[in-house]
């Protein structure tokens, strides 16, 4: 078992991996960009490996792109298989090679999740998971319906509630959690039951929760991960979030694993973004006590917003990463998390200048003094 850290590791690993296979490969693809692992796949081709790719129908706006790619890899003697249309989406990350070896990313094939977002993946010869993901690859390639997951993978929208539920409220001591978007209101309430019992529970994504009571922080780089750590000696990485659609709706891939030395590994990971990171939530010291009409509140952080330099802001973060291909979402995202951090920079700076003002006009005037007091 070995632990994939992006973007430290960057694509070195996977071509080994490619590399090694002697009799065949299996990929699911849902993004991609990277012309080395392409090269790695028609260079397995030529040395009498079976590839076979299994690349999802759509992908909002990138279509396009993977149909070209099929239209290569079939070229070069690979085997190309498309999703069916049945889910949302099929956005996995897996490699099987040799039906021995079993790769679980919680990141893309493309440069911007491996050399430039921090992420994770797994690589592990379990031959029941492995046994698992092929019978889950061979379904989805013939279309068939894939039930009954058994063992440690977890596949949405088959198990993944259940095991990640499992899995949560199995924590006695900490969780460490790296999440794009935490939304599931069944999720929330877990976590907040596990705070309430004594479990350290920590966030790191780049949205805020639905909740103040767990403590949740932006990472300080690009986040494309989905991972939680339990307790010392367990972990979980896979592709899908704490998310009803990714849950329910979508097919995603992930796996729990048991190993200490690979999950100190994440933790220590984690404890140093932990520490580079910024808060998303307002301590509830700060507005927990605060009473303020609504009006008011609106009105001064309209003051305070000035939209045009937000705006500006963010497309230029979006023409700098226009070499790589964004999704719609991934746009509206970024125009989003602009605008939130202004309107929460805004609304508690109106808090605390309305706070101040209203706790002054309850004291009343100052007492004059009297400079002839004896």
């Amino acid at each position: 078992m070995k632990l994939l850290i992006q973007p430290d590791g960057g694509i070195k690993p996977i071509l080994q991996g490619l590399s090694r296979a002697k009799k065949n490969i299996r990929i699911l693809i849902f993004r991609f960009d990277r012309v080395e692992i392409e090269k790695a796949l028609v260079a397995a081709v030529q040395r009498g490996v079976s590839v076979q790719a299994l690349i999802a129908y759509t992908n909002r706006g990138e279509e396009k792109n993977l149909r070209r790619l099929e239209m290569r890899l079939l070229a070069e003697g690979v085997t190309v298989c498309r999703t069916a249309d049945d889910l949302v989406r099929y956005h996995g990350k897996i490699i099987i090679v040799d039906d021995k070896e079993l790769y679980v990313f919680g990141f893309n094939f493309t440069h911007m999740d491996i050399d430039l977002s921090r992420s994770f993946g797994l690589q592990t010869t379990k031959s029941s998971v492995v046994t698992e993901a092929v019978r889950m690859f061979e379904s989805d390639c013939k279309r068939i319906a894939y039930k009954g997951a058994k063992g440690d993978l977890v596949v949405s929208p088959v198990n993944a509630r259940e095991k990640l539920t499992r899995f949560i409220d199995g924590a006695k001591k900490r969780l460490l959690i790296y999440e794009m978007k935490i939304s599931d209101r069944d999720f929330i309430r877990c976590l907040d039951k596990k705070i309430a019992a004594g479990v350290e529970v920590k966030i790191l994504t780049r949205t805020v929760t639905k909740t103040r009571a767990i403590p949740v922080r932006r990472l300080s780089g690009r986040l494309h991960l989905r991972a939680i750590i339990r307790d010392g000696d367990e972990a979980f990485i896979g592709s899908q979030s704490l998310r009803k659609l990714e849950l329910e709706a979508r097919r995603e891939v992930g796996i729990i694993f048991r190993s200490r030395p690979i999950v100190k590994q994440m933790e220590s990971v984690f404890d140093r973004d932990w520490k580079k990171s910024e808060p998303l939530v307002e301590a509830d010291s700060v507005t927990a006590a605060l009473s303020i009409p609504a009006k008011k509140v609106a009105k001064e952080v309209a003051k305070q917003i000035a939209v045009k330099p937000v705006v500006e802001d963010a497309v230029d973060r979006i023409v700098e990463n226009s070499d790589a291909a964004l999704e719609p979402e991934e746009i509206a995202q970024t125009v989003r998390d602009a605008f939130r951090d202004e309107v929460e920079g805004a609304v508690v700076n109106a808090l605390r200048d309305l706070a101040t003002t209203m706790t002054d006009a309850d004291r009343g005037p100052a007492p004059r003094g009297n400079n002839h007091e004896k």
